[in-house]
């Protein structure tokens, strides 16, 4: 695995975005994981693990979500039945953060290969997306008890990601044109 400061830029410090297809290792779920940022063309092969979204609000700001107001996320989660990516994307965003999705934009796929532990051999699959929402008044359901929009440039600071995925999410700020 790479070190710390051969994932900064030198003159921010902050991470440098995932290239297609580059082997980032990990360590999640007590497990090590290989996590590749694939381009939005067709999806990589995998169990398909659903869709989480940059979500853009009228003023330029991200939305964030939390279950306990210290750990924050982008919101997202696994299909139901046969949705598409995209019918994951709007109910997870209506879901967790109180927001519809006026548009959507897919940005790409994070892939994810479980190399040792107790789920190895498991390829997860999740798609990422540049989302317009419009936020409605917040009424915390399911298991989500927080949300906070945030500048673009803060997303990274905010989000409690696995060491690895910051350069996913790097990428994806990237591709969605907010960095």
């Amino acid at each position: 695995m790479t070190g710390q400061a051969d994932r900064k830029t030198a003159r921010t410090g902050r991470e440098i975005a995932a290239r297609d297809g580059e082997e980032i290792a990990l360590r999640a779920n007590d497990g090590d994981w290989i996590v590749t940022w694939r381009p939005p063309l067709t999806p990589p092969g995998g169990t398909r693990h659903g869709s989480a979204g940059l979500c853009v609000t009228g003023d330029g700001g991200i939305v964030l979500i939390s279950q306990d107001g210290e750990h924050w996320d982008v919101p997202g989660g696994r299909p139901e039945g046969n949705e598409t990516w995209e019918e994951t994307l709007r109910r997870e965003v209506l879901e967790e953060a109180c927001a519809t999705v006026v548009q959507a934009r897919l940005l790409g796929f994070c892939r994810g290969a479980c190399v040792a532990g107790s789920q190895v051999g498991l390829v997860t699959v999740r798609s990422l997306w540049r989302a317009e929402v419009e936020l409605a008044p917040w009424e915390p359901r399911f298991e989500v008890a927080h949300r906070r929009v945030v500048a673009p440039a803060e997303v990274v600071d905010h989000v409690a990601l696995a060491d690895g995925l910051a350069r996913i999410i790097s990428r994806a700020l990237h591709e969605a044109a907010l960095t």
